[in-house]
């Protein structure tokens, strides 16, 4: 999801829920994303890991941002639209582990214990590093083309 506020374009990312992230601030935010179900589209699974993550519904026009590897060569695809939300009231689903390790205890936690708005240098700093071209992408298609008319060097 993204908005312009001020002039400025800005990125809802979401925090990963669970123990592992708590402590996790710069590098660690991502876009809402999951697992793609067997016979799943690609567009249908993000629309829906992003409901999972966030408790919001997306809408469209959905604008394809293309693929980045992560660790252990999973692929994240991304597509980008517009809409505005309090990140405040996102709602996540939730997962479970066993917490603190070889306890035998589960613990539930949220798949994103929270969610923000960041401006693109921002959300550069606090996204996943593979998926910082996805911001790249996002830049290119909402302001088009770099204009040297503009008096921005060529």
């Amino acid at each position: 999801m993204h908005r312009v506020r001020g002039r400025q374009l800005e990125v809802l990312l979401v925090h990963p829920g669970g123990p592992y992230w708590a402590k996790k601030d710069a590098g660690a935010w991502s876009i809402p994303k999951g697992e793609v179900g067997s016979n799943e589209e690609l567009l249908a699974a993000a629309q829906r890991e992003f409901t999972e993550e966030t408790g919001l519904t997306p809408s469209g026009p959905y604008l394809p941002l293309g693929g980045v590897k992560q660790r252990q060569h999973k692929v994240v695809y991304a597509w980008a639209f517009e809409g505005d939300c309090d990140p405040a009231t996102i709602v996540s689903e939730t997962f479970e582990m066993e917490w603190p390790p070889r306890s035998g205890r589960m613990q539930a936690f949220p798949e994103a214990d929270r969610a923000a708005f960041f401006t693109l240098p921002d959300a550069r700093h606090k996204i996943l590093a593979p998926q910082r071209r996805f911001l790249d992408e996002l830049e290119a298609v909402v302001n088009g083309p770099r204009s040297a008319a503009a008096g921005d060097p060529p």
